[in-house]
């Protein structure tokens, strides 16, 4: 049998079927869109019904995964998480190295008689990829999104020590939701002298052009020591136990030394 000659197929054919794989895809692509928009739909529900368990005082604790166990913002970390955890407060971090790794050790090493807990929310990165040996309780998440949301959702309180672009996005997202009323009567504490310079830019330039408000300055406040911030949240600590009908934690001391290290287990 003769070779049937090669007949190449008509351009309109080949444009129909490109129009069709477009269209699907555009399709698949709504149908997720809708998802997502449902999904967020029906937490915010169940959130509406179904709140947080407000028994327990959690303060979130930020910071940068680049510092290490040697530097003075570490030691500051830890120690301030041991303070809260004298307080009676749990401690909630990224769950990562650095200074959540120094958030997390100090609330492990300080809690009084175990009673408080050690949180980790991690990402999956590739340079983040296992928690840090001090958290209690892991959760991992997948995305940025779930996990900012699980911080807002589990935590009374926020303090932010120095860190980089995932640090100031965190830092940002409370603040915003405080400055519109989505979550009130929390505070949000930045340590150090590089948040002060930042709340000065944002108030030379933000301010000054009418960008924000004035009063959206007082969801937040900036302290040089991590006693300043230790007395904030004590303070927030003890109204909190109070609107429960509980007496306030006498703060327990701590026992931590400057540069004493909990043994890593594994």
């Amino acid at each position: 049998m003769p070779n049937q000659p090669f007949t190449p197929k008509p351009v309109n054919e080949n444009r129909r079927r490109s129009r069709t794989q477009r269209q699907e895809g555009e399709d698949l692509s709504k149908i997720i869109d809708k998802l997502i928009f449902t999904l967020w739909s029906t937490i915010s529900d169940v959130e509406a019904m179904h709140p947080a368990n407000s028994r327990f005082y959690r303060v979130t604790i930020f910071g940068s995964a680049r510092i290490s166990s040697g530097d003075s913002l570490y030691q500051d970390a830890r120690k301030l998480a041991c303070l809260l955890a004298g307080f009676g407060c749990d401690i909630v971090t990224g769950g990562g190295p650095g200074l959540m790794e120094a958030a997390n050790e100090g609330s492990k090493e300080c809690s009084p008689d175990g009673k408080t807990r050690s949180f980790g929310l991690t990402i999956n990165l590739p340079f983040e990829n296992t928690p840090n040996p001090y958290v209690d309780k892991v959760t991992a998440h997948r995305t940025f999104f779930s996990r900012l949301h699980h911080f807002v959702r589990m935590s009374n309180a926020y303090i932010v020590f120095p860190g980089g672009i995932g640090t100031t996005l965190e830092a940002f997202m409370i603040w915003q939701l405080l400055q519109v009323k989505h979550i009130a009567g929390r505070p949000l504490v930045f340590v150090g002298d590089m948040w002060a310079g930042l709340v000065e830019w944002m108030r030379a330039h933000m301010l000054r052009l009418n960008l924000v408000d004035g009063e959206d300055f007082q969801f937040a406040c900036c302290v040089k020591t991590i006693e300043e911030a230790a007395e904030i949240i004590r303070k927030s600590k003890e109204e909190f136990d109070i609107s429960l009908g509980r007496a306030p934690m006498k703060p327990q001391t701590p026992s931590v030394q400057p540069f004493g290290r909990l043994k890593k287990e594994g």
